[in-house]
């Protein structure tokens, strides 16, 4: 659970980004980020890089020095266990539980042993228009493959070498 000076400082950036009047995905074409990255910055929970203030300023005018210095130390990435309780979030929960497993098959099958990684990662969310005219929600997971490693004793550095 993130600390009450935590919950201050996404207060005032939710503030900045309410008054602003513009998306996440306005802003996000205006930094050139993705809106899922633009959401994270706004809630502390990605790190804001030197070379992005400049059109993070320019898209959010209303930030301060304090919250663009906040915004660049390293967040505590956590997640308030509740949060699965909220009908969107716990539905996202729901697909991966009953996708999940055939989603592992095919990763395996056209990648090897291995994973997606979550760091090396982008995510975005789109509204696209279905077949039937309805609305549709899109959200891409775009992630490195990460092959696992055998793990053979000569390779680890940590051994000394006899």
């Amino acid at each position: 659970m993130a600390s009450k000076s935590a919950l201050s400082m996404v207060e005032r950036l939710q503030e900045v980004k309410k008054s602003s009047n513009k998306s996440y995905s306005q802003i996000a074409a205006e930094t050139g980020l993705t809106n899922v990255y633009v959401a994270q910055l706004l809630r502390r929970q990605a790190h804001l890089k030197p070379e992005t203030v400049p059109k993070l300023r320019a898209a959010l005018p209303e930030l301060t020095d304090d919250l663009i210095s906040e915004m660049m130390r390293p967040p505590f990435r956590s997640f308030d266990p509740d949060l699965l309780q909220e009908p969107s979030i716990y539905r996202l929960h729901e697909a991966t539980m009953h996708f999940g497993q055939s989603i592992k098959e095919i990763i395996n099958e056209e990648f090897g042993d291995g994973i997606m990684s979550a760091i090396d990662f982008y995510c975005s969310v789109d509204k696209i228009s279905g077949v039937d005219g309805k609305d549709r929600v899109v959200v891409t997971f775009d992630g490195k493959y990460l092959p696992y490693t055998e793990q053979k004793s000569e390779h680890m550095l940590s051994r000394p070498r006899n």
